[in-house]
């Protein structure tokens, strides 16, 4: 018998807007003591949330991609985690991480990681045409393909990624979006960076999808998962 929890008790507790405002309110105090920061996986710094780690894992294990696609690098611990499950399942899967900047330190240690013999990188805009077009040559002839986005966080940056990349997911599979979260935290909440309220992932993802009628949102992923980077993110392809 599954201890995991019934369809139905995981809608209502996706429904309760107490608890919903309490996983809010988790994220929003945390923002100040840089929580995302907290973690590694197999060594390498990655700056996700530990429920959205276990939920890629979760997509990852299910869907069994050929490729998976990230923009966005940083120190590559999320190319790692990626590339441990696909390592896991077996088989010639990868990982193609995008990145404007690759530094050389975090570089070094990718290629010293025991990973990299499953991960590829491209050093350069995600929304230059050059670089979409080595992406969509690395993805051509696959039957299954992941995407997930986590580069710049701006509305227009994201949803240029999405036109370019989300079509690269397959049938059944995902494109991911992370930190649309940024939408329902306080407008203060990045005064520092070129992104914020009403300018963020999650507005480029309402823009996207009343373009691209071929993906819909996982309601029932995300009410799973509660606390995560990703409302509204979890993009999944069904036609």
């Amino acid at each position: 018998m599954s201890i995991a929890n019934d369809p139905e008790t995981i809608r209502r507790m996706g429904a309760d807007e107490d608890v919903r405002a309490a996983a809010l309110d988790l994220v929003a105090k945390t923002l100040a003591y840089r929580w995302s920061y907290n973690f590694s996986w197999l060594g390498r710094p990655v700056i996700e949330f530990p429920s959205d780690l276990l939920a890629i894992q979760e997509l990852i294990w299910t869907v069994r991609p050929e490729l998976v696609i990230e923009t966005g690098i940083a120190h590559g611990g999320s190319l790692i985690h990626s590339a441990s499950i696909l390592e896991l399942i077996g088989g010639e899967g990868r990982v193609l991480g995008v990145d404007v900047e690759i530094r050389p330190h975090n570089r070094e240690a990718i290629d010293a990681h025991p990973m990299r013999k499953r991960i590829d990188t491209i050093e350069g805009s995600s929304v230059d045409e050059a670089v979409a077009s080595r992406v969509r040559a690395a993805a051509s002839g696959k039957a299954r393909v992941l995407v997930i986005l986590d580069s710049m966080h701006t509305h227009d940056h994201v949803l240029a990624e999405l036109r370019l990349y989300a079509p690269l997911a397959t049938v059944g599979s995902y494109c991911v979006v992370l930190d649309t979260v940024i939408e329902d935290l306080p407008a203060d909440a990045y005064a520092d960076r070129p992104w914020g309220k009403g300018n963020n992932p999650k507005t480029a993802v309402w823009a996207f999808l009343k373009e691209d009628p071929r993906f819909s949102t996982d309601r029932e992923l995300e009410a799973r998962l509660l606390i995560t980077s990703a409302p509204d993110g979890f993009l999944r392809r069904v036609r």
